[in-house]
């Protein structure tokens, strides 16, 4: 009788798996006729974007304003030789891109159309500033009417602005001292960095600060350091600040696109540049032109 009632359970054990198979529908691959061709993602968005080339830069006129600052034995003057006319050599490149519009590192209240009134007029051909040295020299020679003045404030600007203590909440304990071991490869990157513009001529030197890896690393500066402060207020920091700025600078030249056939120069500092790359690759809208690919 035990194994009857062993034999039994067996039976009635298969049964119910027979019957769940024939009640489950099968699993099928999805088939693809071997004739059709696989669509990649860029097949959904037009084929001609609009071409933006980004001349990330350092600031001729070295105003300071930026957290690392060029010691004065590394500067360079470009109103003088030999690099006043390595600067014309880098015009005659960048104006290889033949671009229909300039998008240059200012605010509104700089003023950019009447300086370039000015600057056409011969009154302000001494300035060291690249918005003049390379954007209204471009401008100039291709005769461009127009400047497009495309910086911002972040978004921590305008929290301050209505509501600093509820800022300083999200934000008031960035370790800015945090002791980062691979902050010292940036300082010695950039010290570096410092000492070939007055070695290097400037164009293969753009080359240099515009290739891929340099943008790359350029990027990931911003993420040692106080970056990585406890509580994410680090994060939340560059979040708000320095790469909500960016953000919106990249919103800015969006505005100014109006067809695929728009050929964009950006001149940005080169921390900037390393950033927009990111966005302007990203973006189904734009064709990213590397610096040194200029024909």
């Amino acid at each position: 009788m035990k194994h009857l009632f062993y034999l039994t359970l067996l039976l009635l054990y298969t049964s119910c798996i027979e019957k769940n198979k024939k009640n489950t529908s099968p699993t099928v691959a999805p088939q693809v006729n071997k004739t059709d061709t696989l669509k990649t993602p860029a097949d959904f968005f037009p084929k001609q974007k609009a071409q933006v080339l980004v001349v990330g830069t350092f600031h001729f006129d070295y105003p300071g304003l930026d957290g690392h600052k060029t010691i004065p034995e590394d500067q360079i003057d470009v109103l003088k030789e030999p690099k006043k006319s390595e600067v014309s050599e880098l015009v005659a490149y960048i104006k290889k891109f033949k671009p229909t519009k300039i998008a240059i590192e200012a605010n509104p209240g700089w003023n950019a159309m009447e300086k370039f009134n000015e600057y056409k007029a011969g009154n302000r051909n001494e300035e060291r500033d690249e918005r003049y040295q390379l954007a209204m020299r471009v401008a100039s020679d291709l005769a461009l009417d127009t400047l497009y003045s495309v910086n911002s404030y972040s978004l921590s600007r305008d929290l301050y602005t209505k509501d600093s203590i509820y800022l300083k909440k999200i934000t008031g304990d960035v370790n800015w001292d945090y002791e980062d071991p691979l902050w010292k490869g940036f300082e010695d990157w950039m010290a570096y960095d410092d000492k070939l513009v007055p070695k290097m001529n400037l164009t293969d030197y753009f080359k240099y600060i515009n290739s891929p890896e340099a943008h790359e690393y350029g990027y990931g500066i911003y993420l040692l350091g106080n970056f990585k402060s406890e509580n994410n207020q680090g994060a939340d920091h560059l979040s708000i600040w320095w790469y909500n700025r960016n953000l919106r600078i990249f919103r800015n030249i969006i505005g100014i696109t109006q067809s695929p056939e728009d050929r964009i120069m950006v001149i940005m500092g080169n921390g900037h540049a390393a950033i927009l790359r990111n966005l302007f690759e990203a973006s189904p809208e734009y064709e990213f032109v590397e610096f040194d690919s200029l024909e």
